[in-house]
């Protein structure tokens, strides 16, 4: 029997796995995906982008998704059928391999939703049973420990800190920065640099950022983005088992067992331990508590309430862009806008709260970058001419050397609440099967439409900036499809045992020995992705672990 075992190795497991393995406690990790290094990352857009090299395939481990219609029926998509893919990122350090690392702390509101802002009908707001104040210590040491590079500038949401600033300095940014930060100050917005949990420099061990211009969705061969993996796996002696797809946790009364899993060859294991901390992934985390019913536990294990795989939230908002008129700048800003390489990293967070009606709103983030340098999708819009003639050869050429060379778009994406409601949740498919032979997850999908009034608020600021910027061919989007890699809830924390599945500690409530760290805890999610406030609470959470297991010993 080991002191503990973790179930996932992404942000939600990892901390839990660097503080108990450091402690000198046993701890082993069962990860469903491989283990890859740097040296193992690369550029290639044909498997990272249009291939699933870091995703199960569909037809082996897929989703079924019922999207919400208006007229109160659902759609029924098969995740094989329809390429609809919630996977993010099967492997050692999971999805946070993957991410672009922008790393925002939630506000001191944000864990006070209901009280500050009032209930919204047909939402489940509530307070966190935490609050900012409990978590910034938290903050503060992933900031250290994982490396966020950033400069603080003070602004009327800027949340209390610990520290006057960030440990590491901002990463390089294109000049035409200089042109945003010059286009806010008339607009009387206030610009603030986007911290990154990407070293700008070395430090921990690990390399200082090189600027390939590839972050979202590639993995970081320099070891400088702060993923799981590089910042933390990589730095202690936690056992990590790969391709270890767990499906069944088995339980007595009060705790937790033994945990079963498959290995790729479907060859059958268990783990047992005096603890076990579930980081699956909100989706997966749900699905495998539901799929582990016994005596005990008729309605899945720890479910007491009923509450497993409710209040499922992914992000709020959306995202717009902006062309450059290339003819239109001098010769100094055409080759300040075609630097290649460095980041842009600008975000707006002045309407994270506004007032409307004479009443204060909830609103959010706005996080400004060139489009993505994946030159597939570019140079596909390029392929008709004005009068949408399809182009080849010589023609098509020129176009796409033009495009490439002498043109280059900025884009936005648009963070806010997706406010939890009963129409979202995770439920289990007990016809419909995964290669293991395991209930699949349903996904049921919903979006409230104060998520979109927010995302329209907000996304008009952001074209305002555009307009400014003298930028042509604007346009946005804002609605409620889910980014499958901003998903959280299905697992919330609180201090009702009838009304939440963990505690305050995110401890099962229905069980002694088995806490829950991934996004799944959080009952609202802020408008900032998440990665960083996972990455904190997991490390909240292990603390409290190391202080159970310490009465064990004693």
């Amino acid at each position: 029997m080991v002191d503990v075992c973790i179930i996932g190795s992404g942000a939600g497991g990892s901390p839990i796995a660097y503080e108990l393995a450091n402690a000198g406690f046993e701890v082993v990790v069962l990860e469903k995906g491989k283990n890859y290094t740097e040296k193992d990352f690369n550029k290639d857009e044909l498997a990272v982008s249009r291939r699933d090299m870091f995703t199960p395939p569909l037809d082996e481990q897929k989703h079924i998704i019922n999207e919400h219609n208006d007229d109160g029926t659902f759609t029924r998509y098969d995740g094989a059928e329809s390429g609809w893919n919630f996977w993010n990122g099967s492997m050692v350090g999971g999805s946070s391999n993957l991410m672009s690392g922008y790393f925002h702390r939630l506000k001191p509101n944000d864990f006070k939703l209901k009280s500050v802002y009032g209930a919204i009908e047909g939402a489940n707001v509530i307070d966190w049973a935490i609050s900012y104040e409990e978590l910034e210590p938290y903050y503060d040491k992933v900031e250290k420990v994982v490396g966020v590079s950033g400069k603080i500038v003070k602004h009327k949401h800027l949340e209390p800190r610990s520290s006057a600033d960030f440990p590491y300095p901002e990463l390089a940014t294109n000049a035409v920065t200089k042109w945003f930060d010059a286009a806010c100050k008339e607009l009387h917005f206030k610009s603030i640099p986007t911290p990154r949990a990407v070293l700008s420099q070395n430090a921990l061990s690990r390399n200082a950022c090189y600027y390939s211009n590839f972050c979202g969705s590639y993995g970081c061969a320099s070891g400088a983005k702060g993923s799981a993996r590089a910042a933390l796996l990589q730095k202690c002696s936690a056992k990590i088992i790969t391709d270890a797809f767990v499906y069944k946790l088995e339980s007595d009364e009060k705790k937790i067992t033994r945990v079963y899993y498959y290995t790729k060859h479907g060859v059958r294991h268990s783990v047992r331990a005096k603890i076990f901390v579930l980081a699956a992934q909100a989706i997966e985390s749900s699905r495998l508590l539901l799929n582990s019913k016994n005596k005990y536990f008729s309605k899945g294990m720890a479910n007491s309430s009923g509450q497993v795989g409710k209040n499922l939230i992914f992000s709020g908002g959306g995202s717009g862009s902006g062309r450059f008129v290339f003819e239109k700048l001098t010769q100094t800003q055409q080759t300040e806008l075609m630097e290649v390489g460095v980041f842009f990293n600008r975000s707006l967070q002045d309407w994270y709260e506004y007032t409307e009606k004479d009443k204060a709103q909830k609103g959010g983030t706005i996080d400004f970058l060139f489009e993505h340098q994946n030159i597939i999708p570019r140079v596909m819009k390029e392929v008709y001419d004005e009068e949408g003639h399809l182009l080849w050869g010589e023609a098509l050429a020129k176009k796409v050397q033009k495009m490439l060379t002498t043109s280059r778009v900025l884009t936005f994406e648009v963070f806010n609440d997706w406010l939890p409601t009963d129409k979202c949740f995770v439920a289990v498919d007990e016809k419909v099967k995964d290669k293991y032979g395991v209930p699949v997850g349903v996904i049921n999908l919903y979006g409230h439409l104060k998520d979109l009034e927010v995302g329209e608020h907000l996304a008009k600021k952001a074209v305002k900036v555009l307009q400014k910027l003298g930028c042509e061919e604007i346009d946005y989007s804002i609605s409620s499809a889910p980014p499958p890699n901003l998903v959280a809830g299905g697992c919330r924390f609180g201090n009702d045992p009838k009304t939440s599945v963990l505690d305050k500690n995110c401890k099962a409530h229905d069980l002694e020995n088995l806490y829950v760290t991934d996004a799944s805890f959080m009952p609202t999610g802020g408008s900032v992705p998440y990665t960083w406030t996972i990455y904190a609470n997991s490390f909240r959470v292990a603390d409290v672990i190391k202080k159970h297991l310490g009465a064990f010993v004693s």
